[in-house]
């Protein structure tokens, strides 16, 4: 059973040669591959991963020069996977690929969609960025109230599912929104949804692409809340 993991970057040449390494440590002995969709970064990442991918046959790069964005890459990664199962995660060293193995304990268990939840016990938040922090919260219990309570971090980023899933269900929305979108049509579609538990930690390198403080969080926040009420009443 062959898994895929998705990893989007943009000026990531500090962080994704590690978050590699540690995505294969996490799976090694299991059938895997990596796929990375750089969007043209200015820092050179994506010539840090084709060099990678000329020795490391497990990785693969997508090099996008025409298009941007989170969701596009994603959708394109998937497009282009070729695993049963498919795992994504941020290429910012904050989410640990360590957790990918009990993730994928939780599929082969039966269960359709696994999430990293930042909300449920032995979790945490413990980004530096306070404004981020609760942002998020304010974002997720609003979520939990309009949408179900089955589900505690809509906007964890850090997911693995089964390609059934994704085959019906197409990423939309733009940067967080997504997650919200898929998590919860997922839900509403009769999948089996599965969280773990994971705490959240800030980068060490680059440029954060959080809201820098809560009035700009909650600004981008308004899509998140229009996703939410659009998933929640219209049908």
């Amino acid at each position: 059973m062959l898994i895929s993991v998705v990893l989007p970057t943009y000026n990531e040449r500090d962080n994704v040669l590690p978050v590699i390494e540690a995505i294969e440590r996490s799976l090694q002995g299991r059938d895997h591959e990596v796929i990375v969709v750089d969007d043209n970064s200015p820092d050179g990442t994506w010539e840090i991963v084709a060099a990678l991918a000329e020795t490391n046959p497990r990785v693969r790069l997508i090099h996008r020069t025409t298009e941007r964005g989170l969701t596009s890459a994603f959708n394109r990664g998937v497009a282009e996977s070729r695993g049963d199962i498919i795992s994504w995660l941020d290429c910012d060293l904050t989410l640990p690929p360590e957790k990918l193995p009990l993730m994928l304990r939780e599929i082969e268990r039966g269960y359709d969609v696994v999430i990293g939840s930042r909300y449920i016990p032995g979790a945490g938040d413990k980004r530096g960025e306070v404004a981020a922090v609760i942002g998020s919260r304010i974002i997720n219990g609003m979520a939990r109230l309009f949408l179900t309570r089955k589900i505690t971090d809509y906007t964890t980023g850090f997911v693995m599912s089964r390609r059934k899933v994704l085959d019906e269900i197409r990423f939309q929305g733009d940067y967080g929104e997504y997650c919200i979108d898929y998590l919860y049509r997922a839900h509403r579609s009769g999948y089996r949804i599965k969280e773990i538990p994971f705490v959240l930690t800030s980068r060490k390198f680059g440029e954060t692409k959080t809201a820098s403080n809560l009035y700009n969080y909650l600004k981008r926040g308004r899509k998140y809340v229009s996703i939410i009420l659009r998933l929640r009443f219209r049908p």
